[in-house]
């Protein structure tokens, strides 16, 4: 069974950073492109990042280009966002996937 658990997200005050991590278990991690989207309230999900399996290919939403840096550790089977420079349009609660799976989510907010 896919397992993904994010940790790491808080309340950060705008300018600050974050750094956000996904435990992953049930697959062959080392093998999977890995993905992290986003909610914010009241919004539909969004797409953030994206890092292939062997962390050579990254991909990145306009919005967070530049500010956000996705890595993984596959010998931790752990994948990582990195978020810089915060704003407050960054507050939601960020879930790593897998295809369609996600876990339960952080909650990022980002507010003076």
């Amino acid at each position: 069974e896919v397992q993904l658990v994010e940790s790491g997200g808080g309340l950060v005050q705008p300018g600050g950073s974050l750094r956000l991590s996904c435990a992953a278990s049930g697959f062959w991690f080392s093998l999977s492109d890995m993905n992290w989207v986003r909610q914010a309230p009241g919004q539909g999900l969004e797409w953030v990042s994206s890092i292939t399996y062997n962390g050579r290919s990254r991909m990145y939403a306009d919005s967070v280009k530049g500010r956000f840096t996705i890595s993984r550790d596959n010998a931790k089977n752990t994948l990582y966002l990195q978020m810089n420079s915060l704003k407050p349009d960054d507050t939601a609660v960020y879930y790593c996937t897998k295809d369609s799976v996600r876990g339960q989510g952080t909650q990022v907010t980002v507010s003076s």
